[in-house]
This record gives C-alpha cells, sequence and structure tokens, in this order.
C-alpha cells in the first residue's frame, strides 16, 4: 500500500498557467490600441487649435465648425482620462489582492 503524497502539479492535474506577453484583441494588442487612441485625441486636439488659429486669423468664417471640432477634442479628452481613471482604478484593486 502506497500511502505517499504527491505533489498536484506532478500529476498533471492542473494545468501549467502561461501568462502571455501580450493581450492581443483582434489582431491588436492593448498597448497598441491604447496608444491609437492617445493619438487620434491628439489629432483632434490639434485640429481645434488650428481651427481656433484660422478663426482667429479670418480664414473660417462659420464659428460653428470651429465649436464642433473644439467639443470633438473636449469629449475625446474626457473619454481618454476617464479610461485612464479605470485602469488606474483596475491596477489599484489588483495591487491590493492578495497573494
Amino acid at each position: 500500500m502506497n500511502n505517499q503524497i504527491t505533489r498536484i502539479g506532478n500529476q498533471g492535474i492542473a494545468p501549467k498557467l502561461e501568462m502571455p506577453g501580450k493581450i492581443e484583441v483582434d489582431g491588436d494588442s492593448f498597448e497598441g490600441t491604447l496608444n491609437k487612441f492617445v493619438k487620434d485625441v491628439n489629432g483632434l486636439q490639434h485640429r481645434a487649435d488650428e481651427s481656433i488659429e484660422k478663426l482667429d486669423a479670418g480664414e473660417i468664417t462659420d464659428v460653428h465648425e470651429v465649436m464642433i471640432a473644439v467639443n470633438e477634442a473636449n469629449t475625446a479628452m474626457e473619454f481618454m482620462l476617464e479610461i485612464r481613471n479605470k485602469i488606474v482604478e483596475a491596477y489599484q484593486e489588483i495591487m491590493r489582492m492578495p497573494v
């Protein structure tokens, strides 16, 4: 009778978990998606700044175009800040988990 206690890992019951280097979402990494979003928000900010400068120079006479560009940039920035806040909140929650 063999009453020897063996580790579960030695029996092959529990699969070995491996952490991937990058998490892929639809063929793009989370980092790539986030970088693309930041670049898009930056582009909207630049477009709003250019619209304001053109309005000041008299090249654009329609104030509505400028206001739309500014509001798009503002909304995108607020959205990006909320995403950042959720990422920081998730990180803090993970750090509070007992190991």
